[in-house]
């Protein structure tokens, strides 16, 4: 970053700061927001735009080779009059990078002359050109063609962070759940009914746990299961985080407890922990394991209290409860054990590790009965103990979190098209633009800064980085972005920015 930016960065930092320290007011004789004469004038000359932060991922891109690679490898246009591939994928991820939430909002970029010399383009495709698009995706290895040049770029980004720090390459675990996708539609091609009896798809989405980014996501019928078809999905996950990562893990709910693959995945050095069923074998084995196998579970803090620890508020929930003589189940203590196990379909034993939930069933103020609940986990690992298994596969609610994101933060999962592959292709397209902001993220050199943008929910990244007033401007063979406000990300979003610029990956 240039030395005088840190001048006015510094300057802009102590007004704001001297404007927003606490102070013992008077008694005010007028609001604070009062009445100003406002008027609007259009500017004849400045153009500018409201989400200058596209710049910098449009850099990243370039830098990163994606809109080369994207074009060499993902063959859909016989000729390019006038778009490239390039042009239609990332004209809709840097549609939702700058708000957008539908493909009609691309009509509000193609309006703004500012947003097109922004990125060298004379124009970009309408929101009709961009559904025809999506539609020229019509089989599977179109997109797994497109999924695997994301993938290819994502591995320089994991190359280039693990340079600056080697401790994040020492494991890679790998997340994997299915959701439902609903849909108001009854004309899309590949909808069916769900379990839940909602109408739609049944995606199935693949993460990297410690940096949220979707690895790969398939779209389903409504119809299917959670795991249907996972197991090759699995496997095109292990081969491209062993390829980088020192050490691979799967992790999912007991949907995903795949048996048959157990003993080959351990051939291969993967580690896995995955939920099982409680069967009624299960069940009578854990009842008759001996006392002394029988461990308490103590849950660490959800987090440390910086201070003084607060006074609890009164739990309303539980009294409106307790009033009405609902049946409520509550958590007395919980017990871990394991035990050796070999599924049906496994040549070879696993470790088995069950809790056991010791619940109170109460209804109103009366307690009605005692409840026992196992809930059992299956790994080949045998180094972390029993407790740690269990917070290791509880970690995997996380993934919820980045399922949530999908669906409302980048609106990955609105299925827009009118069949199966269109929609898929904009699935992994919508999901591109959350991927480049994990990207932006570990390309931070503050290790700090960058793993909080890791963390940061999608709106709130936008509002950070993305959604900056820029006026641009053209001079000789540059493109000027001239930040017109000051945030206290700045600092971050122009450091993240010097260094992107200089970077030389092969």
């Amino acid at each position: 970053m240039k030395k005088r930016y840190h001048k006015t960065l510094r300057r802009d930092s102590k007004s704001i700061a001297q404007r927003l320290q606490r102070k013992n007011f008077a008694d005010q004789p007028e609001p604070m927001m009062k009445a100003v004469n406002i008027e609007y004038q259009v500017s004849e000359r400045t153009r500018a735009i409201g989400y200058g932060g596209i710049g910098a991922i449009h850099t990243m891109v370039g830098k990163l080779g994606l809109d080369q690679e994207i074009n060499q490898r993902v063959k859909l246009l016989k000729v390019h009059i006038p778009y490239y591939e390039s042009d239609h994928i990332l004209n809709l991820a840097y549609n939702i990078m700058c708000g957008g939430t539908c493909v009609e909002d691309l009509e509000r970029l193609r309006q703004c002359e500012s947003y097109l010399n922004g990125l060298g383009a004379e124009r970009i495709p309408d929101p009709t050109t961009a559904g025809d698009f999506l539609r020229r995706f019509a089989d599977e290895g179109s997109i797994l063609s497109l999924q695997e040049v994301i993938n290819g770029t994502r591995k320089k980004v994991w190359v280039e962070r693990g340079q600056h720090d080697k401790s994040f390459l020492a494991e890679g675990v790998i997340d994997v759940d299915g959701t439902i996708a609903g849909t108001t539609g009854e004309c899309k091609e590949g909808m069916d009914i769900s379990y839940k009896g909602t109408w739609g798809y049944s995606p199935l989405i693949i993460s990297l746990a410690h940096t949220s980014e979707a690895l790969y996501l398939v779209n389903r019928s409504g119809n299917q299961t959670s795991a249907d078809g996972a197991a090759e999905w699995l496997d095109r996950s292990i081969a491209l985080v062993g390829g980088v990562f020192q050490k691979v893990w799967l992790r999912g709910d007991t949907d995903f407890s795949l048996t048959k693959n157990f003993d080959r995945w351990s051939a291969q050095g993967v580690s896995f922990v995955f939920g099982y069923d409680a069967r009624a074998n299960l069940v009578k084995i854990a009842d008759e394991l001996p006392k002394s196998r029988w461990k308490k579970l103590h849950r660490p803090a959800r987090y440390e209290v910086a201070t003084a620890a607060r006074e609890p508020r009164e739990n309303v929930k539980e009294a409106v409860v307790k009033e009405r003589e609902f049946k409520n189940l509550r958590l007395k203590s919980e017990d871990v054990a394991e035990f050796r196990y070999r599924p049906t379909a496994c040549q070879q034993e696993y470790r088995m590790v069950v809790v056991r939930k010791n619940l109170s069933v109460e209804q109103g103020a009366a307690v009605l009965f005692d409840d026992i609940r196992y809930f059992f986990y299956i790994t080949n690992d045998e180094e972390k103990s029993k407790q740690e298994i269990v917070f290791f596969a509880n970690r995997r609610g996380n993934q919820e979190n980045l399922i949530g994101q999908l669906k409302s933060g980048v609106n990955a999962l609105r299925m827009p098209s009118s069949d199966l592959h269109s929609n898929w292709a904009y699935m992994v397209i919508a999901a591109l633009a959350w991927n480049l902001k994990a990207w932006y993220g570990l390309l931070v050199e503050d290790r700090v800064k960058g793993d909080e943008i890791v963390r940061m929910e999608f709106k709130r990244f936008l509002l950070s980085f993305m959604q900056l007033p820029c006026q641009i401007l053209k001079t000789g063979r540059r493109v000027v972005y001239r930040i017109l406000s000051y945030s206290k990300h700045l600092k971050t979003f122009l450091a993240a920015f010097e260094y992107i610029k200089q970077l030389k990956l092969e």
